[in-house]
């Protein structure tokens, strides 16, 4: 071995962990600082999510000669109404056979409990009501730590509606003024920077639209799929199990699992247990073919991302940082995509001219 090669090889390895390790060290700084700046910044991703699903009527509305309020204005009030409609549509109903869920909920739980003093299980009355009285005594001990849940359930509420308030006015004012930002960014830059960051602005604009639309498609079609098995099996309450369906996809996993849970319960109480392990069939193959089929493929599509990174993406964001990590993994993910190929762009070797190579540029360069 060369002792040069060797020294030289060193000396470029440590100059790339230390690089590297300053690279880390700065993200690290700059997530502590997003997290310290969180209520501020999920307002604003949310505003911005709806606002890429908002804006093409807005866009359509003020080609055909609306004022930018008036079309901003109009925009936000239709999404009011269309997301009072889908809470009308899933509490509505609900509402007007909870008298009926109820009853069934009592007799499902008395069916379930002649089952379990059935064979295999052989439990008694008194085996259940002993479990029974020792869970309400553990209840009755950590009646504290209960009241703390409740506060920072009533707390999460809270934020949820100020988030929700909030991003609904960033929208309006996203909307009204959205095409001047990108010239008065590029205003205030100097140099280069006024081409580059509008440049990428405008096409990670375009790839959170193809995000919120490929969610779109994959609610729509979840929706489609599970509701046409309920219709079949006659579970009651079809149309709000749909909806909720479709508006839980824009939450991954715990949005999946609870409109789950809801759809199973209600054929439970109402059709049987039969029927019930038949749309928890159901349910469960249409989310694997939406996990490891739909969404990779419709999102891969739109967002130019291999199918495999849309899963290691949602993988990753679920295991840092929770429901959150999990619904901003891909967008996060994709923008990170339109990053990096921009600047391979700015970085690679400007293409050359046809029938130019390179014994014709050295002969242009000696003449």
């Amino acid at each position: 071995m060369s002792s040069t090669k060797v020294r030289a090889a060193l000396r470029t390895s440590a100059r790339v962990a230390a690089e590297l390790l300053l690279i880390f060290v700065l993200l690290a700084v700059a997530l502590w600082l997003l997290g310290r700046m969180w209520s501020v910044v999920w307002p604003l991703v949310v505003g911005l999510l709806l606002t890429t699903l908002t804006w093409p009527l807005t866009r359509f509305l003020r080609r055909h000669g609306w004022k930018p309020a008036l079309a901003a204005s109009a925009v936000t009030v239709l999404f009011l109404l269309v997301a009072a409609g889908v809470v009308a549509l899933i509490a509505v109903p609900v509402a007007s056979q909870s008298g009926e869920l109820t009853d069934g909920v009592v007799e499902g739980i008395q069916k379930l409990r002649e089952w379990a003093a059935g064979p295999p299980l052989n439990i008694g009355d008194a085996q259940i009501n002993k479990a029974f009285d020792s869970a309400v005594a553990r209840a009755q001990e950590g009646i504290g730590s209960m009241v703390g849940v409740v506060v920072t359930g009533v707390s999460t509420v809270v934020n949820g509606l100020v988030t929700a308030v909030l991003a609904l006015f960033l929208m309006f004012f996203f909307l009204k003024d959205g095409p001047r930002f990108l010239p008065w960014l590029a205003r205030q830059l100097p140099g280069r920077l006024a081409t580059d960051i509008p440049t990428v602005a405008a096409r990670s604009w375009d790839t959170l639209g193809a995000f919120v639309r490929s969610q779109a498609a994959v609610g729509l079609l979840d929706a489609v799929l599970i509701g046409l098995g309920l219709w079949i099996l006659k579970v009651p309450l079809v149309l709000p199990l749909a909806v909720l369906t479709f508006v839980s996809a824009f939450v991954p996993i715990i949005g999946a699992l609870f409109a789950g849970f809801v759809a199973v319960l209600i054929a439970l109480v109402s059709n049987g247990l039969t029927d019930a392990l038949i749309v928890l069939a159901i349910i469960v193959v249409v989310q694997q073919l939406e996990g490891n089929v739909f969404q990779p493929m419709i999102q891969s599509r739109g967002l130019g991302l291999h199918a495999a990174v849309v899963l290691l993406a949602v993988t990753l964001g679920g295991s840092l940082a929770g429901i959150v990590g999990s619904l901003l993994a891909v967008p996060i993910a994709a923008l990170i995509a339109v990053v990096w190929n921009y600047v391979r762009e700015q970085l690679g070797e400007p293409p050359q001219e046809p029938g130019t190579d390179e014994s014709d540029m050295g002969t242009a360069v000696a003449s």
